[in-house]
């Protein structure tokens, strides 16, 4: 049974860090696509940030140097390092993991920016 297990999520002060983390279970990811969405209230699920396997990130221009993706083969997790965060980062983050075959999804996490 597959399961992506994510943590991280929580009130920040504007300006402030966060990192997420999600863990996939259930078989091996390592030939996956893996990835963040986030949903602000009230809008649609947007791309955050991907990585394919072995190569290199495609990041959300809203974000791009600010937000960090990355991934442990090892562990089958991957990871969202978020800096200088802004009150429209608000949202439910989601985990993402997929192929031309199949995909997945997190539970999904909240992420507040407020002061």
């Amino acid at each position: 049974q597959v399961q992506l297990v994510e943590s991280g999520g929580g009130l920040v002060q504007p300006g402030g860090s966060l990192k997420l983390s999600c863990v996939a279970s259930g078989r091996d990811f390592s030939g996956y696509t893996v990835g963040w969405y986030r949903q602000p209230p009230g809008k649609e699920r947007d791309l955050v940030a991907t990585i394919i396997s072995g190569g290199s990130a495609n990041v959300a221009d809203s974000v791009k140097g600010r937000f960090t993706i990355s991934r442990d083969y090892m562990k089958n997790t991957v990871y969202l390092q978020m800096i200088s965060l802004k009150p429209e980062d608000t949202a439910v983050y989601f985990c993402y993991v997929g192929s031309q075959v199949d995909s997945y999804w997190g539970q999904g996490t909240q992420v507040t920016v407020s002061s």
